[in-house]
């Protein structure tokens, strides 16, 4: 090949290549104003005042079309379908209780996101702002609103596998004091002191007394749920097979995803409540696979995400299997009833 030759294939590379590099601008700015658009039929969203005291209300991400995408939205709790006031707040996961809220975030960079989490305040004002090292999955914070955690995918990017790492942290919103991680508590399994280089621990729920703490720990490819306790540092093991625990509102139960034998790898749980002074379990009368950690809407009633055609969308259950799943909200994920 002659060096003329070797110019114009030079230089044609060049031009096929940035006429990708334009293509896919525009692809991508396309998709940018499409996502900032409202679709007909979508819920009803408009910016306004949203704090975190204001009774009978229930927050969540808004995952619906438009310029309020992602935001931290508002609606009555008792019409969660309604119109929805937008808090200008953008968070991946969220979660308040007592006038606290815990708002997990992307922060795009030019090469590469980095994330966050945001301690606010009834008003949504940043009290404190920690670095998340990773992929923000599940936030949480105590009924007293004095305690706020959150969990990360640091390696991997699904709990349907178990090719994940994951960071639990949890912070004193009052003192500002942070755990970075559950792995420096010491862990008692089986009622014998345990260590293992490839623990993890992932959704923390937290009891009334701003002292004991629910989780989960895995190792060696199982799952066991932990009691926590932040005064001695120390999770104890209490049951096996047990993701994502919730603390119901009166503290005796659990509810938690279960690996069930037989359904598919990518979509392999089922949801169950757990008596914590009987320890026995209850499947819940939803049939599909729910890979979130639900939230108790009372003592009686479960609230959680499945996908949707605009992400995700709410449903509730009851808690003591009967009855069946009801979908209560469109376009919406990560709830809480502060």
């Amino acid at each position: 090949m002659t060096v003329r030759h070797r110019v114009v294939v030079l230089l044609s590379a060049v031009v096929v290549l940035a006429a990708v590099a334009v293509a896919s601008v525009l692809h991508a700015s396309a998709r940018a104003e499409r996502r900032d658009q409202a679709r007909p039929g979508g819920p009803r969203v408009a910016s306004g005042r949203v704090v975190l005291t204001a009774p009978g209300r229930l927050v969540f991400r808004n995952m619906a079309w438009g310029p309020h995408r992602d935001e931290l939205t508002t609606v009555a709790a008792s019409d969660p379908s309604g119109p929805r006031v937008a808090s200008g707040v953008k968070c991946l996961r969220l979660h308040a209780a007592a006038g606290t809220g815990v708002c997990l975030q992307a922060v795009h960079g030019a090469v590469s996101d980095t994330y966050r989490a945001l301690v606010l305040d009834a008003r949504l004002r940043v009290r404190a702002r920690y670095d998340v090292p990773g992929i923000p999955s599940r936030a949480r914070v105590s009924p007293t609103g004095h305690l706020a955690t959150w969990t990360a995918f640091v390696g991997g990017d699904s709990y349907a596998g178990t090719d994940f790492s994951t960071r639990a942290a949890i912070v004193d919103v009052r003192t500002g004091k942070l755990i970075p991680s559950l792995e420096a508590f010491r862990i008692v399994k089986d009622g014998h002191r345990y260590r293992s280089s490839d623990v993890n621990f992932w959704g923390v729920t937290f009891a009334a007394d701003d002292r004991t703490f629910y989780a989960t720990l895995a190792t060696k490819g199982r799952t066991y749920l932990v009691r926590g306790d932040l005064r001695t540092r120390t999770v104890t093991s209490l049951r096996a097979n047990v993701e994502c625990p919730s603390l119901s509102p009166d503290g005796t139960r659990v509810a938690f995803k279960k690996r069930v034998p037989g359904l598919p790898e990518d979509a392999p749980w089922r949801l169950y409540v757990l008596d914590l002074r009987t320890m026995r379990e209850t499947p819940l009368a939803e049939p599909r696979s729910v890979d979130d950690q639900a939230l108790w809407h009372n003592t009686d009633t479960l609230v959680y995400a499945l996908p949707g055609d605009y992400g995700a969308d709410l449903y509730e259950v009851p808690a003591d299997g009967t009855g069946k799943p009801r979908r209560i909200s469109t376009a919406a994920v990560s709830p809480a009833y502060p």
